[in-house]
């Protein structure tokens, strides 16, 4: 049954998005593709209660094979584990609220713009059940597509169109050398098969040469400074929706590469260039926060903030213990709901005021109370308050970096700092302060669709926050899989 939910899971979004190039009414379309989203959510709900932790550290569950270039030895074959669980059900959480925050922002070519979502739904799914690197190669690159189309056409400015080009062709060249790795792979083994390269054992300088090679596009699509300079211009341009699945799961792309080929078939590289990896994200969380505090836009406060968080991220991937993989990912959730959160606030903010300037507002508490109760609440998630979903995973990060170097856990624990004061900076800039003289239209709080966008972003915020067993438990064994193999 778990096999069927799925390859449900994989075909509802492909499913939907077909079935609105037959439907003309507008207003039918939205339905049906929140329809589908909503039906692809419940299928992963379905797939998270099936899904059991008493299994052997190596498993992977539901597994289904269909035959595809089996000359080549290629085969399309699907499974997850715990890892790969979270981030399904998380892409599936995140798309319903996507859909429904543009019912009244996109004006224009709406039935198109929801068959991008769904079409990037179903990619994103293929892209965490896969089990063979082909296939994950493909999926991907095809990720990139709807996301090009999307802040091309639908971004905010003039500048829309160089903001997706940068994106693509960024994480494009990234991902080519990927593309070499996985055939210098396929030639020495036969297979591509992820199950199968999980016991073959690669010599020393093989390990650094693909390493590097899967690291410059892991660390494009993080994305890792200094590979970060696309992605506040993409928030910039990109629609409400847009940003928020850009920070909610395709940032997270790349920590997931991390821990399905990296971490598993390259340990002795992933020691060789740990000091790598800890520099680039001490400087990632430094010079990020730094930066952030100097930034007048709204998107870009935030989009500079995931670069900080994602910096905690592969700092604490490559701690290389349970606590610090198993925080990262903790935190890779938490992120995905709390950032996807903020943005949603901030393109509701825009859809009134027409502007992303921090010094145009100011005093928005006296206006829209419940909106400023919703955005107070998720800052304080940003900064990682205990009680919140961030706090367990930066504090197992930075109890990870504690075990394996005191040195980099200090300087990690400055940007905790920062991150407290460009958070507090910019509620204090927004919200409170003297109220501004603002139109009646400018200063409508959230109607009752809004709010319900963000009830189960709250409740999830506080649930994992308060109870993070309910995830860590089903991480404990693939990530000890990972740590074994890597002994």
């Amino acid at each position: 049954m778990g096999s069927y939910l799925l390859l449900t899971c994989i075909v509802l979004p492909f499913v939907g998005a077909v079935s609105l190039f037959f439907i003309r009414d507008v207003r039918v379309a939205r339905d049906v593709a929140l329809g589908f989203s909503l039906l692809t959510f419940l299928c992963s709900i379905f797939l998270w209660i099936l899904f059991t932790n008493d299994l052997g550290p190596s498993q992977f569950q539901f597994i289904t094979e269909i035959e595809w270039a089996s000359s080549w030895n290629i085969h399309f074959s699907l499974g997850i584990d715990g890892i790969s669980l979270f981030f399904i059900v998380l892409s599936a959480f995140l798309i319903p609220a996507c859909l429904l925050v543009s019912f009244d922002s996109i004006k224009t070519q709406q039935k198109e713009f929801m068959m991008l979502f769904l079409l990037l739904e179903g990619f994103l799914m293929c892209v965490f059940s896969v089990l063979d690197l082909v296939l994950f190669y493909i999926f991907f690159e095809s990720v990139l597509i709807p996301m090009f189309i999307l802040i091309g056409v639908w971004g905010s400015s003039e500048n829309k169109i160089l903001a997706a080009y940068q994106l693509f062709i960024y994480t494009l060249l990234g991902s080519v050398f990927m593309l070499v790795a996985i055939l210098g792979i396929y030639s020495q083994t036969g297979t591509t098969d992820l199950l199968v390269l999980n016991t073959f054992e690669f010599s020393e300088r093989r390990q650094i040469l693909l390493w590097l090679a899967f690291f410059a596009s892991f660390a494009v699509k993080i994305p890792m400074v200094p590979a970060h300079l696309w992605l506040p211009k993409a928030h910039v341009e990109a629609p409400t929706a847009g940003s928020v699945i850009l920070a909610g799961i395709l940032l997270k792309l790349g920590g997931y590469g991390f821990l399905r080929v990296s971490l598993p078939f390259f340990p002795e590289a992933n020691a060789y260039f740990t000091p790598l990896v800890y520099l680039m994200s001490i400087i990632a969380i430094i010079y990020t926060s730094l930066t952030t505090l100097q930034q007048t836009d709204l998107k870009r406060v935030i989009a500079y903030s995931s670069v900080n968080h994602m910096g905690f991220v592969t700092l604490g991937l490559f701690t290389l213990n349970l606590q610090g993989i198993e925080g990262s990912i903790l935190l890779m959730i938490s992120h995905g709901i709390v950032s996807g959160a903020l943005f949603l606030c901030i393109g509701l903010l825009y859809d009134r005021h027409h502007t992303r300037e921090i010094g145009y507002y100011g005093g928005i508490v006296y206006l829209m109370p419940v909106y400023s109760t919703i955005f107070f609440f998720f800052i304080m998630a940003n900064i990682s308050l205990p009680g919140t979903s961030s706090f367990p995973g930066e504090f197992m990060v930075l109890l990870g970096a504690f075990q394996s170097n005191t040195t980099v856990c200090v300087f990690a624990m400055t940007g905790v700092i920062l991150g407290c004061a460009y958070s507090l900076w910019l509620l204090n800039r927004v919200i409170f302060g003297e109220a501004k003289a603002y139109s009646i239209e400018m200063c409508m709080d959230l109607n009752r669709r809004e709010t319900y966008i963000f009830l189960p972003l709250i409740f999830c915020t506080f649930w994992f926050g308060i109870y993070p067993p309910v995830i860590l438990d089903v991480l404990h064994l693939p990530v000890t899989a990972i740590l074994y193999q890597g002994l």
